[in-house]
């Protein structure tokens, strides 16, 4: 059963979410626990690998955990004490059975279980190579690359051949393995995608975020480090970082938008970072208004913030239905045009007469934020002003992330007053780049070795981009391109 909203096009998706537990007994239950915590990272497919010392098991299916690893048989059917899971969104490879994680295979030092959490950025490249030396792919995943350079390294020990396999490809990634010989847990060297270590009694934990350690009652140790590759076996915990040292570049849109707000990245509560993104929204672009008025659930901390730093009252303008799935309803055009409507609802006697601030995390084609615009205005608002906790999001994600195309992306069309226009509000502004990483601690964004991965803003991208570079039009081709849909 797919469940993932139809209506719920015009955002960023999630990049999925990886789950590992070494040396506890019933660990799939665990796992299925993480993930279900995860469950926001990915709502399209999960899956679990289990290890019983002797053989893998492993059960993937298509929609959320809930529904599919809530059953005893399922759970019973993964014994063992070493566990991985994972919830899919696709951002590359279709929605198929054969694409959801972890992938497996039988390589000739035995089986090799793999969740993965980012995007290999010359994954194309790699897989034709292999293709043409004889490889035979299963998926049409990047992650099953990582499983044939493995395969195919000339090393001699399984850690050799892994640590090879990943120094030949690029982009992001977070990965947890399973082998006979144990649990690996590891990050790209920039970090680009989120890993966290916990312990639970002897029990070691690997999650996307904290707040799936909370779940299973595990404390938070620290974060893997990127670069970094931990290996459980058994009771025994080893380190290596086997790449050159680089200046980190972690996602910075976890913070805006991906991960929880319960969850703590870099030592940083998201929840707060969030209301700090929206205080200084508030300075950077204030306006005389009667009501602050988040787009949930994603908006509401930072809304929080703004009210607090404006002074302007917090009010839940916008009622959401926690309900809307795609077994719900098939709806042809007409009804597919009311379609937000089943997902948030004006609070009418709320806004009638008022002016009000909307508060949103993002705009990414627009469309939703031009439908609110029009709730609020038939909710007999007296004016709308859009406030919007990011900079305007001009450039793709190869990291991970399911963007859309460039072209589809508002903010590479128009700028702010075309896109003011265009969603029919009085007024639209967005935090400033130097505003975020403020909102972050830092005194700005430096031009030169920025903290954070902010490619979707600047496009600065962190790494090279060798499938995308071969696939790319000439720039004169994009320029016309963008001039057709603009």
């Amino acid at each position: 059963m797919l469940t993932t909203n139809p209506y719920d096009d015009d955002k960023l998706r999630e990049e999925c979410g990886i789950f590992g537990v070494s040396n506890a007994e019933g660990a799939a239950a665990l796992v299925a626990l993480g993930l279900h915590a995860l469950q926001h990272r990915g709502q399209e497919a999960a899956g679990i690998t289990s290890w019983d010392g002797h053989q893998f098991h492993t059960h993937r299916a298509m929609g959320h955990v809930a529904g599919n690893f809530d059953r005893d048989d399922v759970i019973r059917s993964l014994s063992g004490t070493t566990a991985a899971g994972h919830v899919r969104y696709a951002t590359t490879g279709d929605t198929a059975i054969r694409n959801v994680q972890p992938l497996y295979a039988e390589l000739a030092t035995g089986g090799f279980a793999v969740a993965h959490n980012g995007n290999i950025s010359n994954a194309m490249r790699l897989r034709r190579d292999l293709v043409r030396r004889g490889a035979i792919f299963q998926s049409t995943s990047d992650t099953e690359v990582i499983i044939h350079l493995v395969a195919t390294s000339h090393y001699r020990t399984l850690l050799d051949r892994f640590i090879d396999a990943l120094k030949q490809v690029e982009g992001a990634y977070s990965l947890i393995c399973m082998t006979p010989e144990g649990m690996i847990a590891c990050r790209d060297p920039l970090g680009i995608r989120p890993l966290v270590m916990g312990k639970l009694d002897e029990t070691i934990v690997f999650a996307s975020e904290t707040v799936a350690l909370d779940v299973v009652g595990a404390e938070y140790v620290r974060d893997v480090e990127p670069g970094e590759l931990v290996i459980v076996k058994g009771n025994e915990l080893h380190s290596h970082k086997p790449f050159a040292p680089q200046a980190a570049r972690p996602c910075i849109f976890e913070y805006v938008y991906f991960s929880r707000p319960d969850s703590i990245s870099d030592n940083r509560s998201v929840y707060s970072v969030r209301k700090a993104i929206g205080a200084q929204l508030a300075i950077e672009s204030p306006v005389e208004a009667d009501l602050v008025v988040p787009v949930p659930d994603s908006g509401v901390p930072a809304a929080i913030g703004y009210a607090q730093q404006s002074g302007i009252p917090f009010e839940l303008g916008i009622i959401r239905s926690h309900y809307v799935g795609r077994t719900f309803i098939q709806p042809g055009d007409k009804v597919r045009h009311l379609g937000v409507k089943l997902k948030h609802n004006a609070n009418r006697d709320l806004i009638k007469g008022k002016r009000v601030v909307l508060v949103d995390d993002s705009i990414v084609r627009g469309t939703t934020s031009l439908k609110i615009v029009q709730m609020m205005r038939e909710a007999g608002a007296a004016e709308v002003h859009m406030r919007i906790a990011s900079p305007p999001t001009r450039h793709s994600c190869f990291y991970g992330v399911d963007t859309p195309e460039r072209a589809k992306l508002l903010a590479a069309k128009l700028d702010v007053d075309g896109m003011t226009d265009f969603i029919h509000a009085d007024s639209l502004a967005f935090i400033t780049i130097d505003g975020l990483y403020k909102a972050l601690g830092e005194q700005g964004r430096p031009d030169i070795r920025p903290k954070y991965c902010d490619a979707c803003f600047t496009g600065d991208y962190p790494t090279t981009l060798t499938d995308q570079d071969e696939l790319a039009p000439p720039l004169d081709q994009f320029a016309l391109l963008e001039e057709r849909v603009g």
